[in-house]
C-alpha cells in the first residue's frame, strides 16, 4: 500500500510544505542566478524518462552560462560554471525546483534518479526496470556514491531500491542525503565538473 498509494500523499504533502517554506529562498536564487548566469536565464529544464518511461520536463536552477567560443560552441562546462553555480551545486539547491516535478506526479522525493532520454536504448532489460517506480529528486544511488560510482553500480542500486521500496527505507535516505549534503559527499567524479556519460559499458 505504501508504494503504490501512501507514498505519493506523502510526497506531495511534503513537496508543497517544502516549497511554502523555501519560497523566500526560491526566489532569492532564481533573482541571483538571473544576473550571474549572462543572460542564460535562471533555470534548466530537460526532457527525462519518469515512470514506465514516460518523457516528462524536469526543471533545475541553472548553474553554468551559454558562453560559447568564436566557433559558436559551448565553452567547456567548468569555465561556464559560475560561483554560485558551484555553490548551489555543493549544497544541492540547484534541485528544489523539482519539488514542482513532484508536486505534477513527475516525480517522487525519493527514487531512481531520471536520466538522460538517450539512454534509453543502451539499458538492459534489468536496468529498465529502475523505471518500474517514479524517479526522485534522491535515491539509493546517491546515498550511496552518487556521481562517484559508475552507472552500472547506480544501476544496481536503483533496481534493489525499486524492489525493495518502504517508508522505513526511504526514511533511510532522507537522512542519509542530508548527512551527505552537509558534508558535501560524491558531488562528481575527481576532476570533473559534472556526472560522466553514460555509453553502455559504463
Amino acid at each position: 500500500m505504501y508504494k503504490n498509494c501512501i507514498k505519493r500523499i506523502m510526497d506531495f504533502t511534503v513537496a508543497l510544505t517544502a516549497l511554502l517554506c523555501l519560497s523566500p529562498l526560491l526566489l532569492i536564487v532564481t533573482i541571483w542566478l538571473h544576473f550571474a548566469n549572462k543572460g542564460a536565464g535562471a533555470f534548466f529544464t530537460q526532457e527525462r524518462p519518469g515512470k514506465d518511461e514516460r518523457i516528462f520536463r524536469l526543471v533545475k536552477f541553472k548553474s553554468m552560462t551559454d558562453e560559447r567560443d568564436k566557433d559558436g560552441k559551448l565553452l567547456p562546462d567548468a569555465q561556464r560554471l559560475t560561483r554560485i553555480g558551484k555553490f548551489i551545486r555543493n549544497t544541492s539547491i540547484d534541485e528544489l525546483p523539482q519539488l514542482f516535478n513532484v508536486l505534477k506526479g513527475d516525480m517522487g522525493l525519493i527514487g531512481p534518479r531520471p536520466l538522460l532520454v538517450r539512454y534509453l536504448p543502451l539499458y538492459t532489460p534489468e536496468q529498465h526496470r529502475r523505471h518500474e517506480v517514479r524517479p526522485g529528486i534522491t535515491g539509493w544511488a546517491q546515498v550511496n556514491g552518487r556521481n562517484a560510482i559508475t552507472h552500472t553500480r547506480k544501476f544496481e542500486y536503483d533496481v534493489w531500491y525499486v524492489d525493495h521500496v518502504s517508508f522505513t527505507l526511504d526514511l533511510k535516505i532522507i537522512m542519509m542525503t542530508i548527512h551527505n549534503v552537509l558534508h558535501h559527499k560524491d558531488i562528481a567524479h575527481e576532476g570533473q565538473v559534472t556526472a560522466e556519460a553514460f555509453n553502455g559499458n559504463n
